[in-house]
């Protein structure tokens, strides 16, 4: 079964004179549970159509629907475009996000950092709490819990992020070269983190340009001048 579906997406740009089209009429259709990896040269698409499926960003044309959602519908005219409000509730209910610079907030604890997503979804204090708890030791930070990030390795850093993109329990998550700030060990524990992660059934979708982290996944694509060049997935 689908959980999302991008249906002939264009995302244009006018800079002067210049159409740039980052995304050049991509189909993507990404069932639940699936480990998808995208790749590509810069200029490629991979960070535009990222930014699409986390509803950061809205195409310029084309279909996308998410969990059921309609979020984009397949027309030009303006009409059939989800809200603000409704993109940050999609964004909030929906989608886990894990990145590469952790964008964690730096006079929160650990603790405090998970909670967030919780908060803007008015989750009671005593709940978010607990689920705040539960989701950081579910990713071995039971003991840094309440040290807040400059008090933190990288790799910790890096697993708060995991824990605040799971604590809403999202219907996909989204790493955008999780381990580009991260030396090679930390960088190996935190995709083991992330298999982890789809081996309990949540769906993945990353963005690296290393192969060696593209090819864990079981579903592999190659962008390329803003179309999809490539797309493998393995038996």
């Amino acid at each position: 079964m689908s959980l999302l579906k991008l249906k002939n997406i264009y995302r244009i740009y006018q800079i002067g004179d210049i159409e740039v089209r980052a995304l050049n009429g991509v189909d993507v259709d990404v069932e639940k549970n699936e480990y998808v990896s995208i790749m590509g040269p810069s200029g490629s698409g991979k960070s535009t159509l990222m930014n699409i499926i986390g509803c950061l960003d809205t195409p310029t044309s084309g279909g996308y629907e998410l969990d059921g959602m309609t979020i984009h519908q397949e027309i030009k005219d303006g009409s059939g475009i989800a809200s603000d409000d409704q993109l940050a509730v999609i964004r909030n209910q929906k989608i886990g996000f894990i990145f590469q610079t952790f964008n964690l907030l730096p006079r929160m604890t650990a603790l405090h950092n998970v909670e967030l997503p919780l908060i803007y979804a008015g989750v009671p204090r005593l709940e978010r709490l607990e689920r705040a708890k539960a989701v950081l030791e579910s990713v071995q930070l039971a003991d840094r819990m309440y040290h807040r990030p400059n008090e933190l390795s990288g790799g910790q850093r890096q697993r708060v992020a995991v824990a605040r993109a799971l604590v809403n329990d999202p219907s996909i998550i989204l790493a955008d070269e999780p381990t580009g700030n991260l030396d090679s060990k930390t960088g190996h524990d935190i995709m083991n983190l992330i298999s982890n992660l789809h081996e309990r059934g949540n769906t993945i979708i990353l963005v690296t340009h290393e192969h060696d982290i593209a090819e864990r996944a079981s579903r592999v694509i190659n962008m390329l001048d803003g179309k999809i060049h490539l797309d493998n997935k393995k038996k």
